[in-house]
């Protein structure tokens, strides 16, 4: 510790760091990401043509809007929402391998979204999005791991 000038028994105060585990790194990404998934989507309800107009017209985006497609498209973004809860209940093996899987195909997702669009609060969710998403997959690739011994228990 330092000590302060004049004082020689004063020590310096730092503040706490807790560590974070990697499952709730994984987690609060996955949440993070939803937040802005919701937010883009909600955005969009309020430029010119946006979903409420294209929906009222029968279309979203490329897509005919029927009970097939939104059940398709509720699929698609009930992912990360249960995402934030399985990347803490899984085991870790399982849980490492589900978020590289499903992290990457978000991935891929949110860059098939926001390079489709001209709008510039959606490219820059998207971009956002795409980071958020290639974190999950960083963390869970670099998972720490432990050696033990075949008389452990583990």
């Amino acid at each position: 510790m330092e000590q302060t000038k004049g004082s020689p028994n004063k020590t310096a105060r730092i503040l706490e760091d807790v560590k974070i585990s990697t499952k709730m790194k994984i987690s609060a990404l996955w949440a993070a990401a939803m937040f802005c998934y919701i937010y883009g989507d909600i955005m969009s309800f309020f430029i010119p043509g946006g979903y409420i107009a294209q929906s009222m017209a029968g279309k979203i985006g490329f897509f005919t809007v029927s009970q097939g497609t939104m059940l398709v498209i509720s699929i698609l973004d009930t992912i990360p929402c249960v995402m934030v809860f399985v990347t803490l209940i899984l085991k870790p093996k399982a849980s490492r391998r589900a978020n590289i899987i499903i992290g990457i195909y978000q991935t891929a997702i949110n860059s098939l979204v926001f390079l489709s669009t001209s709008w510039a609060y959606f490219i820059y969710f998207g971009i956002v999005e795409s980071v958020l998403t290639i974190l999950i997959v960083w963390y869970a690739w670099k998972w720490p791991s432990i050696e033990v011994s075949p008389t452990d228990k583990i």
